[in-house]
């Protein structure tokens, strides 16, 4: 495995995801990570992240720089160069001219991170700061023309540096110079697969859990199956699944995903009704942040009185990914500004008294997929769009009621329909409608009308971190449009969201 140690990169998960393109398997770690933790990780290599900071102020992260003395391969991107170089006796200074954007590599020392690479390729730079002088031992590879030492290496302790960043797809052979440090430098094998994962994952739930139950909260989504199969798997009738109609799901969606669950997967799973208990509680709040931790107290309540049910239950089951850890807590270990809170990450009430067990945790949403495709889920479950937990009630902007929660339960299965009847279902990361607190005038059968507006997002994505607004077709979108406002009564007009993420979200609450 490889270890990365973020420094607060807006690209850390895309370093992940290069590494897990070559199958091999990597795990992100905050700089305060010591190195007995290192040891016990026993990594292949240990790759230190950019970040937005400069190694000379006072409150930069820092990692213990025993860390070099360890014997592990380690490259340095930018930041985490910079870090490398201060913490081995080097300078770093902030830059006379600033580099951001395409710059020319002009390379001067082939082998190692660049065996294969042609000698002058396009590289992605960013940064304000560059190194001044060089520890004893390093040496330049290769440069730029605004910066001299652009590429370094200190070949008797595999220690490699990059101002530039291999992990954007702007840097045209960067994924071959990371494949590089792995193969080349590190010597990994590149045998993780989802079928490894998938074996290891249930060796380890059988390992942890014994004989002891595990109760898990389904939702119907993705990731739940996949959590749900995979645990069954290992330990069988011992897992028993609980799913809350919370009273937010879509059109006939409770039933469908009943039909389905008990079809598709031989679990014990218990179907509990609440949606008066979370509507009453959501009557008059407006507020997304406070909807989700209302929607999210319920939840624990009715959970917790149907777990009490289950005799000698001692772990609970959560279908968290790696974006769900990574948005919740910021990359130094502590909190960060709240995006949105997510329903599945912060911990249990403490009187429930049982141990998690998160078995897709350093996962992302596709391979996650994969796993379900492995493991032999169905593709109706496999392929099902994400759908947030707190449901329709954070795509309801403003007030929740019975009645906008029809207008947008009877607009949204419009959507999916021509979505789905159009072959793009699959094609989107998610394609949902939106009630804005907003009405606008308009004409109906010659008549003056003041009613609802609906926003249609449909976004593309691999993992959710990131995501570009779908490029749908006019004639759909017409068709969409058209279909909403004669057949669902109460909304006269239809907008179409064209924003991306960042600087948007792709939920709008």
């Amino acid at each position: 495995m490889i270890l990365i140690i973020d420094y607060g990169s807006q690209y850390n998960q895309l370093i992940a995801r290069r590494v897990r393109e070559c199958h091999v398997f990597c795990q992100i770690e905050s700089p305060d990570i010591d190195v007995d933790a290192v040891r016990a990780l026993n990594p292949e290599g240990i790759i230190l992240s950019g970040g937005p900071s400069s190694i000379y102020e006072k409150e930069s992260p820092k990692t213990d720089k025993a860390i070099f003395d360890l014997g592990i391969p380690i490259l340095g991107i930018c930041y985490g160069m910079h870090f490398m170089i201060d913490a081995l006796g080097g300078t770093v200074k902030g830059a006379g001219k600033r580099e951001y954007g395409f710059s020319e590599l002009v390379i001067n020392k082939t082998g190692g991170l660049f065996k294969g690479i042609d000698g002058k390729t396009e590289c992605w730079m960013s940064h304000g700061d560059s190194v001044e002088t060089l520890p004893q031992g390093f040496e330049i590879t290769a440069s730029t023309e605004n910066t001299e030492i652009a590429a370094i290496i200190h070949n008797e302790k595999n220690l490699y540096g990059v101002q530039f960043h291999p992990e954007v797809e702007h840097t045209s052979q960067g994924k071959a110079m990371l494949e590089n440090f792995l193969s080349e430098v590190c010597n990994c094998e590149s045998g993780w697969t989802m079928k490894s994962f998938a074996r290891d994952a249930i060796t380890q739930i059988r390992e942890t859990v014994g004989d002891k139950k595990v109760i898990l909260g389904l939702s119907g989504g993705v990731d739940s199956s996949v959590t749900a199969l995979l645990i069954h798997k290992a330990i069988g009738k011992h897992l028993t699944c609980i799913f809350v109609d919370n009273g937010l799901l879509r059109k006939n969606e409770a039933r469908k995903l009943e039909n389905t669950l008990r079809q598709h997967l031989d679990i014990n799973i218990e179907f509990v009704n609440a949606a008066e208990a979370f509507l009453k509680a959501l009557a008059g709040v407006t507020d997304p942040e406070e909807k989700r931790k209302i929607i999210g107290k319920i939840f624990m309540d009715v959970f917790e009185a149907e777990a009490k049910k289950i005799k000698d239950a001692e772990f609970l089951a959560q279908g968290t990914l790696y974006p769900d850890v990574i948005e919740s807590v910021s990359a130094f270990g502590g909190p960060t500004a709240v995006i949105k809170s997510h329903h599945n990450v912060g911990g249990l009430p403490e009187k429930m008294k049982l141990r998690l067990v998160e078995p897709l945790k350093y996962l992302f949403k596709d391979e996650v997929r994969a796993l379900g495709k492995e493991i032999g889920l169905e593709d109706e479950l496999v392929w099902r769009q994400p759908f947030p937990g707190p449901g329709l009630g954070i795509r309801i902007i403003g007030e929740i009621t019975e009645k906008r929660l029809s207008i947008l339960r009877e607009a949204d299965a419009v959507l999916l329909e021509e979505i789905k009847k159009n072959g793009y279902y699959r094609k989107l990361w998610q394609s949902f409608a939106v009630l804005l607190p907003i009405k606008s005038v308009g004409i109906m059968g010659d008549q003056r009308t003041y009613e609802n507006i609906l926003a249609i997002r449909a976004v593309t994505s691999t993992d959710a971190m990131t995501a570009d607004w779908a490029r749908l077709p006019d004639d759909l979108l017409g068709i969409i449009s058209n279909r909403i406002i004669n057949e669902v009564k109460g909304v006269n007009r239809v907008v179409y969201d064209i924003s991306s993420k960042p600087p948007s979200t792709i939920e709008w609450e």
